[in-house]
């Protein structure tokens, strides 16, 4: 490809980051870092009733938390309107706009008529040729794109295909309101141009206005840029994304325990594959995305996929990505700071730095990992769960865990292979199964009847925490 490619997202701020956005960003993302290009990022800020900073920032923390970076500053669409209006003036100069003062009762008949008559509502285009001194007294006019009556539009879509709109279905749109203030339409167009995108990778719910901002462009003059509209995303029953579908902000994600690099492979195989293939790395992503692998059916969220997809990521980590993982999910999260503050003793962090390899292969996301990992910094004497409960209350376990107390109390050293072997003996010798002296040494250890492995809990607490959990429930 000669040109460099530069792609945008370009959200609306008016909520947070949800995840058809967020696999918009991914795509787009993609395709630029595929090509060695760059993708900008604008937001769409004009509807000034409805846009908040607040949801600026949700934006951007979504996008830096799944990981998607953007070239330069992000532009806003709301700061450039004094440039869409100048564009505006000079399709009127060039006689491929006007001002029309129809009023709004007589729009209103216009639609009204066209429905009676059984046509789509339409401008009937009244004042496309009138001098503005036949306009009435006191009506602020809306500038109107000349656009053309006969022939067709197409759009050559890199997913839809070719695409044909009939020109007299489009009408001449409203390029400037009443008041001055640019319509979404002209403020795309003059904004991806003057940005120089060379590609638009947006949801098929645009491809009408495809067809729209394609006159416009024709009108100024200016290239096209390539167009891709991908297939929204449907909820496992096939009806149209919802809250109970999954349709919830990035930050929900997160809080729900997500790896934003599970995430990214879940949300590139929304609507894109490569062959079979359902793992892949961010950078096996970018050397084999493209556009002509999109498919043209709207693909369907899983929740189920996307926990057990986010368990293998958390299985295949490492402890250092998967810490760093944990420490960023931590602020995010109801109880989050305490165990933050918790880390901050180094011997702390050793700790659960030991434990994470026992904790990642039984949790499918972080927020399972911080449950079953809760033993190491409850505090004495523990919160006994009730399956713990049944375990101690069981006769003969005190015992149990007293006559364990002192075998492991007498080891000259201690790692999960000696305590093994410690209980283990002990067991034989009373002529236990390990199961039933193992069930009330976890009750005692984590105040839960689930946990890590237990020899494994064992090394991480150490000897003094260890014998301490196990003397207050031997002791009852």
């Amino acid at each position: 490809m000669s040109a460099a490619v530069i792609t945008r997202f370009a959200p609306s701020p008016t909520g947070f980051l949800h995840i058809g956005g967020a696999r918009t960003a991914l795509f787009n993302w993609l395709y630029a870092k595929r090509h060695g290009g760059k993708m900008l990022l604008r937001i769409e800020d004009t509807d000034r009733e409805r846009s908040t900073e607040p949801a600026v920032a949700a934006i951007l923390d979504g996008l830096t938390w799944l990981g998607l970076d953007w070239e330069g500053e992000p532009i806003s669409q709301f700061a450039r309107a004094e440039r869409h209006r100048e564009v505006a003036e000079q399709l009127i100069a060039a006689g491929r706009a006007y001002y029309c003062y129809a009023s709004q009762e007589e729009l209103t008949e216009m639609r009204e008529k066209a429905r009676a008559e059984g046509r789509p509502p339409r401008y009937d285009g009244r004042w496309r040729d009138r001098d503005p001194s036949e306009a009435p007294e006191g009506v602020k006019p809306v500038v109107r794109l000349k656009a053309p009556t006969e022939g067709e539009t197409i759009v050559d879509d890199q997913v839809q295909g070719r695409v044909s709109f009939p020109n007299k279905d489009l009408d001449d749109l409203v390029l400037l309101r009443s008041d001055g203030t640019p319509t979404y339409m002209l403020a795309v167009v003059v904004d991806d141009h003057d940005m120089g995108i060379t590609h638009i990778v947006r949801g098929d719910d645009h491809l009408t206005n495809a067809a729209r901002q394609t006159l416009i462009y024709q009108a100024v003059d200016w290239d096209v840029p390539v167009m891709a509209h991908i297939p929204l995303i449907h909820g496992p029953d096939g009806a149209k994304l919802s809250k109970r579908h999954g349709a919830l902000g990035a930050e929900a994600y997160r809080a729900m325990g997500y790896l934003p690099a599970a995430m990214r492979n879940y949300l590139a195989r929304l609507g894109w594959s490569h062959g079979d293939d359902e793992i892949f790395s961010t950078e096996e992503m970018i050397g084999w995305f493209d556009l002509d692998a999109i498919g043209k059916s709207p693909s369907r969220f899983d929740f189920q996929k996307l926990q057990n997809l986010n368990g293998h990521y958390m299985r295949a980590a490492d402890t250092d990505s998967l810490m760093a993982d944990l420490m960023a999910f931590l602020p995010h999260v109801e109880n989050g700071q305490p165990i933050l503050d918790w880390l901050a003793d180094p011997a702390h962090e050793a700790m659960l730095r030991m434990a994470l390899p026992g904790l990642k292969d039984r949790a499918k996301t972080l927020v399972e990992l911080v449950d079953s990992a809760g033993y190491l910094w409850a505090t004495r004497p523990l919160d006994i769960d009730e399956k713990a409960a049944k375990l101690l209350g069981a006769e003969g376990a005190r015992d149990i865990i007293a006559a364990l107390h002192a075998r492991l109390a007498a080891l000259p050293e201690w790692s999960a292979e000696s305590t093994e072997a410690a209980v283990r003996a002990y067991a034989e010798e009373v002529e236990l199964k390990l199961g039933k002296a193992a069930q009330p040494l976890r009750a005692a250890l984590t105040g839960r009847g689930t946990s890590p492995g237990i020899f494994d809990v064992l090394a991480v607490l150490g000897r003094e925490e260890s014998l301490a959990r196990l003397l207050d429930q031997a002791q009852g």
